[in-house]
């Protein structure tokens, strides 16, 4: 089983949103049908990035990576062109 580190983007304020699943597409319907607390108040979301990982413990380390400030500014260089427009 894999499990997915993902980034979404709010389309109503431009707030990206972190986390992770073993099931990218099924979440991704959670989060846009409005069934996440999170998230729900910032519909529309868009998938702008994931990474699969091959445990959950990998998973949840690099969701943590990705929520610290390092890992916004790694964020910020690998989406570059799409995150400048």
């Amino acid at each position: 089983m894999y499990y997915y580190v993902y980034v979404l983007q709010s389309e109503k304020d431009g707030y990206n949103y972190v986390g992770y699943t073993s099931n990218l597409r099924d979440r991704l319907a959670l989060h846009n049908a409005g069934k996440v607390s999170s998230t729900k108040n910032r519909l529309p979301l868009r998938l702008i990035y994931f990474e699969g990982c091959l445990n959950q413990q990998d998973a949840t380390k690099r969701e943590k990576y990705l929520k610290s400030s390092w890992g916004k500014r790694y964020l910020k260089s690998r989406n570059e062109n799409y995150l400048t427009g």
